[in-house]
């Protein structure tokens, strides 16, 4: 079986979007990594990551979002994430990781881009 992993970019104002979908894991986690340093590389350093498309995430895939967090914290960005609204809920496996290794709390958690990107919006509740 052939998984496919994407990560399409999306700009949205001052914010850009990088859209992925597919398995998150050891194998396709450094393609994200790459491309978060790129979006930061070219001097955006606001960026959301839906992740809304992502049916499996392992410790690697975790270990990428924490050091996007780390990395855009450091040039005084952002980063919020897309994850279905009602989360683990909604069987989303990525809220249920996040949650699981109690790093859920560490981002801004939002439903949707339009949220996302809204500096007005309140990110779902940890």
């Amino acid at each position: 079986m052939v998984v496919t992993f994407t990560v399409t970019d999306q700009d949205n104002g001052a914010w850009a979007v990088l859209r992925v979908s597919g398995e998150l894991d050891l194998v396709t986690s450094p393609v994200l990594r790459q491309r978060v340093h790129d979006v930061v590389a070219e001097g955006r350093h606001r960026l959301v990551l839906d992740l809304s498309e992502v049916w499996f995430c392992d410790s690697s895939g975790v270990g990428v979002l924490i050091a996007s967090r780390r990395l855009l914290r450091s040039c005084q960005g952002r980063l919020r994430l897309i994850l279905p609204a009602r989360g683990a809920a909604d069987g989303s496996h990525v809220n249920k990781v996040l949650g699981a290794l109690g790093v859920r709390r560490l981002f801004e958690i939002h439903p949707d881009v339009p949220s996302a990107v809204d500096e007005d919006a309140r990110p779902l509740s940890a």
